[in-house]
């Protein structure tokens, strides 16, 4: 009965164990290059749906960041408020594009790609209508796309709220174990990371045949597992970040459902068939990058292991198996619990404060309902903005 029982938790084990060793990979900082930038022409596409609240500042941000050769392009797409007129105020070129049957990040992103193929640039940076980047990560980020031929990724993080809620504060950093530790991890491992939406640049060349046209919620992490797929992985920037802001308070569980849930339904239609394929073509880049998918949130994780160790616990206590189930959940559960420990004290604890890190278990336990409606309901598949709150850039 313990050797049945330890077939079952076989898979949940090898998660922990590559969760485990991402961490550790992630851990070490890079330092920043210092190879000469070469300038490159570049358009700066931002999609944006009702955006008005938030478009000017973003707009007078982005200005004062791009350099003289670059081209802000705003892509108003179904939107119903003030989002193209107050770009024009700001100076900036904007399109305007109406289809409430064909609603998307993806969609706008291809009509964007339409406008600029009159006079194309060497390569296009995304950066999401409530987002900021700076004038060296710009640099950077669009030099590396020109120079590899590849698609390159930003470090996107949640911008620190300073005094925020607990929740608000883990949530931001759960974004950055997944965005910058294991973004990180996977870079070194694999040579291959995921696109995160905002922060991401190609060269003209790929954009140009990219399949964009889709209302999939997570389209930018699909499109890289298909550019990867095509021999054109992305690669991380690691001196390059972009700083997504926060849901407000009251709007964080619809934020998450929305990434979480779109996340889970890709990882089950795409790691499995990662898995073969690496298994088929000897590829460890597709295998791990297929193990990947199946690291669900931090959160749920957490929570899978706690219920696993109380089963096997229980299932031990009734004398029907040995301890060793229940052993070897504890050493994954401590080890996950030191090394997020270890992650907050060296790049977490600008995001997350001392006295809300002890509402971490409390956070996994606030997001069940969540997941329980993700399982009754799906994942959301409406292109939706969420009301935000500005934090800090702590860099």
């Amino acid at each position: 009965m313990t050797l049945f029982v330890l077939m079952l938790l076989l898979p949940v084990l090898v998660v922990d164990g590559w969760f485990l060793l991402q961490l550790l990979a992630g851990l070490p900082r890079s330092g920043s290059s210092r190879d000469a930038l070469v300038p490159v022409r570049a358009a700066i596409l931002v999609p944006a749906h009702n955006e008005a609240q938030g478009i000017s500042a973003t707009i007078r941000r982005l200005q004062s960041s791009a350099r003289s050769f670059h081209r802000v392009l705003v892509v108003a797409d179904n939107c119903s408020d003030e989002t193209a007129a107050l770009t024009r105020a700001e100076g900036c070129e904007v399109i305007e594009r109406t289809d409430p049957r064909q609603r998307g990040k993806g969609y706008a992103l291809a009509f964007g790609r339409d406008w600029l193929r009159s006079s194309p640039p060497a390569c296009v940076v995304v950066v999401d209508a409530d987002c900021r980047i700076d004038s060296q990560s710009l640099d950077r980020l669009s030099a590396a796309a020109a120079q590899s031929g590849r698609p390159c990724q930003a470090i996107n993080l949640l911008s620190p709220v300073k005094g925020g809620s607990s929740l608000v504060q883990i949530s931001a950093f759960a974004f950055l174990i997944k965005n910058l530790i294991r973004q990180r991890a996977m870079q070194r491992l694999t040579g291959r990371v995921h696109l995160t939406g905002t922060g991401m640049a190609m060269p003209w060349a790929l954009f140009d045949q990219a399949a964009l046209a889709t209302a999939d919620i997570v389209e930018d992490m699909r499109l890289g597992i298909e550019l990867a797929r095509g021999g054109k992985a992305p690669q991380l920037v690691e001196d390059a970040f972009v700083w997504s802001p926060h849901a407000a308070r009251e709007d964080t569980l619809q934020q998450r459902s929305r990434w979480e849930g779109g996340f889970l339904s890709l990882a089950r239609s795409l790691a499995p068939e990662l898995l073969i394929e690496g298994l088929k073509k000897r590829s460890w880049q597709s295998l791990l990058a297929g193990l990947d998918l199946l690291i669900p949130p931090v959160a749920l994780l957490v929570l899978l292991n706690a219920f696993l160790l109380g089963l096997t616990v229980v299932l031990a206590v009734a004398d029907l198996i040995s301890w060793a189930p229940a052993a070897l959940l504890t050493l994954a559960g401590g080890l996950i619990g030191l090394l997020l420990l270890a992650a907050w004290w060296r790049e977490g604890r600008a995001f997350l404060s001392a006295a809300s890190l002890a509402g971490l278990p409390f956070y996994a336990l606030w997001k069940i309902p969540m997941y329980l409606g993700l399982l009754l309901k799906g994942a959301p598949s409406v292109w939706q903005r969420t009301r935000r709150s500005q934090g800090a850039d702590p860099r």
